[in-house]
């Protein structure tokens, strides 16, 4: 038996990197899930390897509309929703304030908090009242960059500290019914890429840096982990043995000192 039988899930950004690595455990664990991306090749890859498990939807995490059509597809198909993760995400790959041209930063912001903030508000609201009937769980995927400096620029680092803020706020007026909880990763080599405003639409963080080696010459353990290696927390976190966790993060990154960008 897995630890997530007979539950539902949706997961955003669910198609590459960390968030098809939480799909595919999430699977593996007994649940079915709604998968919402913007990379329809991804999503049809998704569907064939994972069969019924899964159902995919083509979207963007900007629209409500796109949100709420994942939550309808969890009821519809799987008889409701237990679980929402928002994990959709950009990074900023390290842009500094000094260096980045005033008109470009606005444009950046605009773009990289609509997807890593505004996102993650109206995945909540669209899915807010089919996990108060499910008394469900909503988990964000933060970053070390919630806590700390240096897990990427300014744009970053803000957007992750204002994630932190939705998980304690919505913990509060979602209760008692919907838990509201979060998962903290380090680095990870994926295809997560930056806003378009920066140039950096089509470029994943693996081509922008050595991560790995970052990972393993500057971590606390010295590991340059794999995005499964990441998704146990979120298994915890929407199973019942978290049933009394809300407003909690679950820090997983490793960093110790990383290194300055020249």
């Amino acid at each position: 038996m897995g630890r997530l039988d007979g539950t539902s899930a949706v997961v955003t950004g669910g198609a590459s990197g960390l968030g098809r690595a939480i799909v595919e455990r999430f699977v593996a664990e007994g649940a079915r899930v709604v998968v919402l991306d913007r990379t329809k090749v991804r999503l049809e890859e998704l569907s064939r390897e994972l069969g019924d498990a899964v159902r995919t939807i083509a979207g963007d995490v900007r629209s409500f509309e796109d949100n709420s059509g994942a939550c309808a597809i969890a009821e519809r198909e799987f008889g409701g929703l237990d679980a929402f993760i928002g994990n959709a995400g950009i990074w900023d790959f390290g842009r500094s304030l000094i260096d980045t041209p005033a008109h470009v930063l606005a444009d950046a912001f605009d773009e990289l908090f609509a997807v890593n903030v505004k996102g993650y508000l109206l995945g909540a609201k669209a899915a807010a009242e089919s996990l108060r009937k499910s008394n469900g769980t909503l988990i964000l995927t933060l970053s070390n960059a919630a806590f700390f400096p240096a897990g990427g620029g300014p744009l970053y680092t803000a957007s992750k500290h204002a994630a932190l803020g939705l998980v304690r706020q919505l913990a509060y007026e979602l209760a008692p019914e919907v838990r509201v909880n979060a998962v903290a990763p380090g680095g990870l080599a994926t295809d997560l890429r930056g806003p378009g405003a920066l140039g950096l639409a089509d470029t994943s963080i693996t081509e922008e840096l050595p991560i790995d080696t970052i990972l393993r010459e500057h971590s606390a353990l010295r590991t340059a982990p794999e995005p499964a290696d990441c998704t146990g927390p979120y298994v915890l976190l929407a199973s019942e043995e978290a049933r009394t966790f809300t407003g909690t993060v679950i820090d997983i990154s490793t960093f110790g000192t990383p290194p300055r960008r020249q």
